[in-house]
């Protein structure tokens, strides 16, 4: 927001948008003031119908509920852009701890598998060696 003397005189929007899947890009919108090259994009729109819409009343309340409802929509859009931003960003963070997991779990198991055969192969030798202690000690 930019001011002079007490009155603003440009208001900007900045908002994370998603770009895909875990990834986002920061996004800058003017809001106010509505300049020319905003008008003329909007002039250069084409209408979907062939019926345009006509503004019966005042032009000037219909004008302020219409740049109210901009407000809005474009408040509303980088709330819910940079929301999905930040949950896609948790996701991939979620996605990437759970794989970490995995693969630690996997290296326990290998190291649990391998220390638990040791101790069989440390007792069978134990026994073998027993075994063979008593046949020398009968011969």
């Amino acid at each position: 927001m930019r001011r002079s003397q007490e009155h603003i005189t440009e208001l900007l929007l900045f908002y994370n948008r998603p770009a895909s899947a875990a990834v986002y890009a920061p996004v800058h919108q003017r809001l106010l003031p509505l300049d020319e090259l905003w008008q003329r994009q909007l002039r250069e729109l084409r209408w979907p119908t062939k019926n345009l819409p006509e503004v019966q009343g005042d032009g000037i309340a219909t004008l302020r509920a219409l740049v109210r409802e901009y407000l809005f929509i474009s408040l509303f859009r980088a709330c819910a852009e940079s929301l999905a931003s930040e949950n896609a960003s948790r996701l991939a963070a979620m996605q990437r701890a759970d794989k970490n997991i995995e693969e630690l779990l996997e290296n326990l198991n290998g190291t649990f598998h391998r220390l638990r055969q040791s101790g069989i192969d440390e007792e069978l030798f134990d026994v073998i060696s027993g075994f063979e202690a008593l046949n020398a000690q009968q011969q």
